[in-house]
Order: structure tokens, then sequence, then C-alpha cells
């Protein structure tokens, strides 16, 4: 296997090479390495968990370009923030609200029941603190946007799919130049929200069964797919792909994804293909 290093400068990478007893060590990034023929031992896991380097395990025989389809969660992983907790807030709601999500993202509480209960303290919010969520509170996460031009230049496909709410997931598309979208719609009556959502909610097994949809739709092999999330519902869908990367995640989600980027932007996704 080979190891991928980030972010490390050229001293850690030859230190870390030296621990793993690795063959050779190149440039994967501006700010990344690969140590070919390395071993991920106790001793180097140690070393990159002390200078805070994420280091993953590859093989080494996929190139990004060979890439059809990419997904990622919204909600701290595209986005830095927990849309509904910062709606929460402005309702005068966010202690109870954040508590709710942190139990779902950690798996401690079905997921469909803490959303429903989280929309229902929402109740009565006016629509506009939807708008001023995405414009004072909304930004994106390290990385995102170099992440999403390499999937421009290579053609993958970009799916954001979000137990999330549609407001959110729509302007980003249109900024971001997203390809497919999926999520909840908040219900409104009278210029407020009526603590309900609209339709089917958007639940783990919803965003594992669409995610497949899109793969088959663009006539992808499951190697050449990456899905990209934070929480427990993020679970089912990454298990569906070729690569699982788990971003600013859970222990839970680290536990069973393929890579796991806690110190790198999202653009350290790229560095993990050759």
């Amino acid at each position: 296997m080979n190891l991928v290093l980030q972010p490390a400068t050229e001293a850690q990478a030859a230190e870390a090479a030296r621990l793993a007893g690795a063959q050779a060590v190149e440039r994967a990034g501006e700010a990344a390495y690969r140590l070919r023929a390395a071993a991920a031992n106790p001793a180097v896991l140690a070393y990159c968990g002390g200078q805070r380097i994420d280091c993953a395990a590859r093989d080494g025989a996929q190139r990004f370009a060979d890439l059809k389809l990419l997904a990622l969660d919204m909600d701290s992983t595209l986005i830095t923030i927990e849309c509904i907790d910062e709606l929460g807030d402005l309702a005068g709601k966010k202690a109870e609200i954040s508590e709710i999500t942190a139990l779902a993202m950690r798996g401690e509480i079905d997921y469909p029941e803490s959303l429903y209960q989280r929309v229902a303290l929402l109740r009565g919010l006016g629509v506009e603190a939807l708008q001023r969520v995405y414009d004072e509170r909304l930004r994106l996460s390290p990385g995102a946007e170099a992440l999403v031009a390499a999937c421009r230049r290579h053609g993958v496909r970009l799916l954001l799919i979000s137990s999330g709410f549609s407001f959110f997931t729509d302007r980003l598309k249109q900024r971001l130049g997203l390809d497919f979208t999926v999520s909840n719609q908040l219900e409104t009556h009278a210029g407020r929200l009526t603590g309900a959502l609209v339709g089917d909610i958007v639940d783990a097994q919803t965003k594992a069964w669409r995610f497949l949809e899109a793969a088959q739709a663009l006539g992808a092999a499951r190697e050449q797919t990456v899905a990209i999330g934070d929480g427990a519902n993020d679970l089912a869908m990454m298990a569906e792909a070729g690569t699982s990367v788990a971003f600013r995640a859970k222990p839970l989600v680290q536990a069973k994804a393929s890579c796991a980027l806690n110190y790198a932007g999202l653009d350290g996704v790229i560095p993990l293909f050759g």
C-alpha cells in the first residue's frame, strides 16, 4: 500500500517515510505527499496523529480522472455549519436543537425522529431567517471550491445529498454548479415555518438509494464513486461507494470509512487518488 499524508511538510514526510519503511516519497499536492510501498504501522500512525497529519492507506491504482460520481453531505461537510442549528438560534431554540443534532450525528437517536423533533421547534419562525442564515452564517468548508473545480476539470459529476433543507441545497447548486441535489423541504404558511416537512424525509436509506440511483444513471461502477460525510446518517450511502471519506467526522463514521480527513480540507480528497 501507499500512504497519503496531508497537510505535511517535506521534513514531516521524510520522517514518516522512515517510520513506515517507504520505498519512495513523492509530492501528491501542494501540502500532500505519497509514501510508496509503506506500512501503516503504529509508529507512523502515532507520529502523524501527533503532528496533526491525515494518513490514508491507498493502493494507488486509481486516478481521480477515472471517477464518475462524487457525492457530498451538506451540513458540516460541504459547509461548516448545521443549518438547522443556526435556524434554531434565530428561533431562540439553538441549545435544544443542537443537542438533538449531536445525538443524531453520533447515531444515538433515530434520525427521522430527531429531524421531526428539531423541525417542530422551528414552528413560527419567519421564512426570512432562511436567507439570513445563508447570507450571514453559511460558509463553505476549506477546500470545497478546489474539490468542485477538480471534479469539473475531470468530468466527475457532483451530487449534494442532504438531510438538510432545499432552500440551502438549491442555492449551493447554483453557486457551485453542482449536477444534482437531494434534500428535505420545509413547509411554510403565511411567511412562517409550520414546524413540518413536505413529503417523505431524506434519511440514511434515502441517501443510499439516491446515491445508487445517480451512479446507475451515469453508468458508474462502484470503484468510480466517492461519498463524503460526517454523521451516522451518511454511513449507508458511504457503504455503497468505492471510496468513502469521513470529513471532520464522528468516531463511528471514521471507523467505517475508507479514509478520514481531520486536518486537510475537502480538496484533500484529490491526493487520495493517483
